[in-house]
C-alpha cells in the first residue's frame, strides 16, 4: 500500500483538480480529502456518506458565575485575552486549562469542543474519507491524523493498493500530518513569485521530515520564465519536475460540472494529468499498469 499526498505551497494552484484526477485514474486506492480547512475534494467525487463521526477539538474553558467571586486571578493569567468580564470567549480560548487550575475557587471547568464531522463515504471512484468543520472551529494536525489513520484501516481492509490524499496548503500543522510515514509527495506549483517561494517552503517540509518529493508545474505556459525558475530551483535541490501540465479552459467547465477534468475531457490538460498518474506510480514502482479509467 502507497500513500500519495498531493501538496501545494499555497492555494490555488490546482492541487484538488490534480488529486481529483489521481482518484480517477488509479485502479484500486482510498481517496482521503486532509484539507479539512477548506475541503472541497467531494464537490469533484459526490460522494454518499455511509457513516458520521464526531470530532472533538480541544476544551472549552467555563465558568460558573454563581462559584466565582470575581477575583480576576483568571483574567490576569490567560494569555489568549479570552476572559473578559468573567465570561470565557470560546473563539479564543486555547484549551490550555490554565485558568481552570489557577483558579482558587474551582469555578472553572473544561468542557468538551464539538468541532466537526468526519464521514466515511462511497463514490464512483471508491470510498472517500473526509471531515466537515464547523465555522470558525480550529484546523487540527488530530484531525488529518483521524482521517489518514482509517484510510489507512479501510485500505488494509479492501487490499487497497494506494491511498491518494488532498493535502493541505503551506507547511504549517495540518501538512506535517498529512506527510507523516507518507511514501510521497506531489507538490502542485504555479509559475508566479509566491508560487515559487512556497515551492521553496513546502520543499523544506518535505526535506525535514525524509518524504520523497516530486513536482509539477500548473499552467506552465502562463509564464515560462517563471517555470524556468522552478525548474532550476529543483534541479539544485535534485527534487525531479515531472509534469508542465498547460492552462486549460477544459478544467474550468469541469469544475463547473463537478468531475475531474480526466473523466471530462481529452485535451492536453487532461492527457497530461494521465501521464503525470502513470510517472507517479512509475516512481512508487507500480509501472503504467496502474493506470486505469474509472
Amino acid at each position: 500500500m502507497k500513500e500519495i499526498v498531493v501538496l501545494s505551497g499555497k492555494g490555488g494552484t490546482g492541487k484538488t483538480v490534480v488529486a481529483a484526477s489521481f482518484a480517477a485514474l488509479s485502479r484500486s486506492k482510498v481517496v482521503c480529502d486532509c484539507d479539512v480547512d477548506a475541503a472541497d475534494l467531494h464537490l469533484l467525487l459526490h460522494p454518499t456518506v455511509r457513516e458520521t463521526h464526531e470530532f472533538w477539538g480541544r476544551p472549552v474553558a467555563e465558568i460558573d458565575r454563581e462559584a466565582c467571586n470575581g477575583c480576576g486571578v483568571c483574567v490576569d493569567l490567560c494569555r489568549f485575552d479570552a476572559i473578559r468580564h468573567f465570561r470565557v470567549d470560546p473563539f479564543a480560548c486555547d484549551g490550555c486549562g490554565f485558568c481552570r487550575h489557577a483558579c482558587p475557587l474551582d469555578a472553572v471547568t473544561m468542557r468538551p469542543n464539538p468541532a466537526g464531522q468526519w464521514h466515511v463515504s462511497e463514490s464512483r471512484y471508491g470510498p472517500l474519507v473526509h471531515a466537515r468543520l464547523r465555522p470558525g472551529a480550529e484546523n487540527s494536525g488530530e484531525l488529518v491524523a483521524a482521517l489518514r489513520n482509517h484510510a489507512r484501516k479501510m485500505a488494509r481492509e479492501r487490499g487497497a493498493e494506494y491511498i491518494v490524499s488532498d493535502g493541505p496548503p503551506g507547511i504549517g500543522c495540518p501538512v506535517i500530518s498529512s506527510l507523516s510515514n507518507a511514501s510521497l509527495a506531489l507538490i502542485v506549483s504555479e509559475p508566479s513569485l509566491s508560487g515559487i517561494h512556497d515551492l521553496e517552503r513546502v520543499l523544506a517540509v518535505c526535506r525535514h521530515f525524509g518524504v520523497t518529493a516530486l513536482v509539477c508545474v500548473n499552467k506552465h505556459d502562463l509564464d515560462e520564465e517563471a517555470t524556468r525558475r522552478i525548474e532550476d530551483q529543483c534541479q539544485r535541490e535534485m527534487v525531479d519536475v515531472v509534469a508542465r501540465i498547460p492552462f486549460d479552459a477544459a478544467i474550468t467547465e469541469a469544475v463547473a460540472q463537478g468531475v475531474p477534468v480526466v473523466e471530462f475531457s481529452d485535451g492536453p490538460a487532461a492527457r497530461r494529468m494521465a501521464q503525470l498518474w502513470d510517472d507517479v506510480a512509475g516512481a512508487l514502482g507500480e509501472g503504467k499498469q496502474a493506470h486505469a479509467r474509472v
